[in-house]
């Protein structure tokens, strides 16, 4: 009865309530030849150990022991082991939501020091609650800059993750947003800023890159705010890994910073739940959406903290609110709180230089290959580069998950232009033995059938 919400007596006592005799004649309304009248072809119910040793078999169908170069906005790091005892705390995993701050102050704080930290590390002013993830925060800022320029156009650079992009097109589509997207230069996988300077206009609302962007590479944010100023568009950067804040100069010069905050302690989990950021200068926090908690003292002086701007539409008349986003993800945001808190300033750079050496090895490493080359080498990359190869990806993939490897993602799927052109990346998790490993199986030349 453990899995069965309901006893027989108890069934019976709901049936006797609503003058029913028996299940059958609850459900006699519904045709008898619609009403299945033999037993369900399903397995016999199964004791807790054995339905406990079937998901462990299925478990080890879980290729947990391959190596892995995938990257592109959803990144493998070490996750400290405190997180997760930290988080599934009764306190932290029940609490729905910080309405009643008199009873929520841990959350409030919790929520607060999350804000703190994401300000610090992005460079603005103040960060909300968090949001769901990066690609949403990024559409949410577009529409925060058109509430604020009172402009109806976004400048877009085609090295925002591709992904992100079809979350923009969605949310504009039954609205009055027209987007321009803007190519990148073929030898620094940098957005082009000759092309970025034409399509920007005095009706741009906002000009959107990432940084590092899509192909790994570092943009050049002063020049990029500079070009968006000139025309009164507001610029926003997006950040699809958040560790690359350890050693990369934060975008001081932008209006509003989205970023996907899932390196920071948040398992990959097959694609999420993530978590969001969007981070802006002080004069536009009003137009920033979800929630954002302050700190105050109550009436005896002692610290305290409150829900101080809550610009949804389950708080505000709809008309008003500034978006209809209707959570944020705490327990997510809690995670990256702790991660890091127990990295701190030293530790997230120590980090950030880990991830860079490892991907300056594997990128030295494998483009010094027979039949294979480094693109966009004439700019500045953080932990993902870009390598080309003579032959097919689909060819030397195959050979590496032969030797339990994960190669690198095909481009060709969203940049046509790019043909065998493929995207790596070497967190510190990755080993050097590993990359080694894929780079033996580069150089190897196919066995002739």
């Amino acid at each position: 009865m453990r899995y069965l919400p309901k006893s027989p007596a108890e069934r019976q006592q709901m049936l006797a309530e609503i003058g029913a005799a028996s299940i059958d004649d609850l459900f006699s309304v519904i045709p008898a030849e619609h009403r299945i009248k033999q037993d369900l072809n399903v397995p016999r119910a199964h004791a807790e150990s054995e339905i406990i040793d079937y998901f462990k078999a299925a478990g080890q169908k879980n290729a947990t022991d391959y190596a892995s170069f995938l990257g592109a906005g959803a990144y493998r790091h070490y996750r400290p082991v405190i997180i997760d005892s930290l988080v599934q705390r009764g306190e932290f995993l029940t609490s729905y939501t910080p309405y009643q701050a008199e009873i929520t102050q841990g959350t409030l704080q919790a929520i607060f020091e999350f804000q703190t930290m994401i300000a610090e590390l992005t460079g603005m002013d103040v960060a909300n609650a968090s949001m769901y993830d990066g690609s949403t925060g990024a559409a949410e800022a577009v529409r925060m800059a058109m509430r604020i320029t009172r402009r109806d156009k976004a400048v877009v650079a085609a090295t925002v993750h591709p992904e992100y992009r079809e979350v923009m097109a969605t949310y504009s589509l039954h609205q009055a947003l027209s987007t321009a997207v803007v190519g990148y230069d073929a030898k620094t996988g940098r957005v082009d800023l000759a092309a970025l300077d034409a399509a920007v206009t005095e009706e741009t609302a906002a000009v959107l890159v990432q940084s590092p962007n899509f192909f790994g590479v570092i943009e050049d944010i002063p020049a990029i705010a500079a070009i968006a100023h000139a025309k009164g568009a507001l610029l926003i950067v997006s950040i699809a890994e958040a560790i690359s804040l350890g050693v990369v100069r934060p975008p001081v010069e932008a209006d509003i910073v989205s970023m996907e905050a899932q390196s920071f302690g948040v398992a990959l989990s097959y694609g999420g739940p993530f978590c969001g950021v969007l981070a802006c200068k002080e004069q536009y926090m009003r137009q920033m959406p979800g929630r954002l908690v302050g700190q105050t003292v109550d009436g005896n002086g002692n610290r305290g903290f409150c829900l101080t701007l809550s610009t949804r539409e389950q708080h505000i008349r709809r008309e008003k609110a500034t978006s209809n986003i209707c959570t944020n993800q705490a327990l997510v945001a809690l995670m990256a709180t702790i991660f890091l808190a127990v990295y701190g300033k030293e530790g997230i750079r120590e980090l950030a230089e880990h991830n860079l050496a490892k991907a300056a090895y594997a990128a030295e490493k494998l483009g010094s290959q027979d039949g294979a080359k480094l693109l966009f080498t004439g700019a500045p990359h953080f932990h993902e580069f870009v390598l080309e190869t003579e032959e097919a990806p689909a060819a030397w993939s195959q050979r590496l998950l032969d030797e339990k490897i994960v190669g690198g993602i095909a481009l060709s799927r969203w940049y046509p232009e790019l043909g065998n052109a493929t995207l790596w990346c070497a967190t510190e998790v990755v080993t050097r033995a590993q990359i080694d490993a894929a780079a033996n199986v580069l150089a190897a030349k196919p066995v002739e059938a």
